[in-house]
């Protein structure tokens, strides 16, 4: 029964020792990725806060969804966000509809194309401390964005200081 028993020691202490040599997914070091790595369930029923325009060589439609947590918040004018805020920016090519324009006599109207992207923001003040509370997120065909492509998302939302870090505005 001892050998048994020292058995089960040594094979919890090899699993602890694995647990703190393994790297958990995201960084080397074995910290959680500083960023989104995995599309929060049920976004698409999140409530719609926002759209959005990109000219240039973006040339997109955005639709920006909220969850309950940010919806209020952007609602009541809460800044900053509550922990608990997640943002779903959901991007399509920007397209002319030859439907509508035909009916319409002239190019006047523009829709949704292909899907581009879906960038999230999710605060978590503890976990990303290190990005102003947010944790960025970008997929695209279902997979997130690498660590070097991440690092590029905290630098630009923190000149919108003033809005903690949220470029959008709520559209009532």
């Amino acid at each position: 029964m001892k050998h048994f028993e020292y058995l089960l020691v040594a094979a919890a202490t090899m699993a602890g020792l694995v647990a703190l040599v393994v790297p958990a997914p995201g960084r080397a070091d074995g910290e959680p990725a500083p960023f989104v790595t995995e599309i929060p369930q049920g976004y698409r029923d999140f409530r719609w806060i926002s759209s959005t325009h990109e000219a240039g060589k973006l040339n997109s439609l955005g639709a920006l969804l909220g969850n309950d947590v940010a919806f209020n918040a952007f609602r009541e004018g809460k800044l900053p966000f509550p922990d608990g805020t997640i943002l779903a920016a959901l991007h399509y090519r920007y397209v002319p509809s030859d439907e509508n324009n035909k009916i319409f006599g002239q190019v006047q109207s523009f829709v949704p194309g292909a899907p581009t992207n879906i960038q999230f923001m999710v605060k978590d003040s503890t976990k990303y401390a290190a990005t102003g509370g947010w944790g960025f997120g970008h997929f695209a065909d279902g997979k997130h964005g690498d660590a070097a492509f991440m690092k590029s998302c905290f630098p630009c939302h923190e000149k919108a200081k003033a809005t903690d870090l949220v470029f959008t505005r709520y559209a009532p």
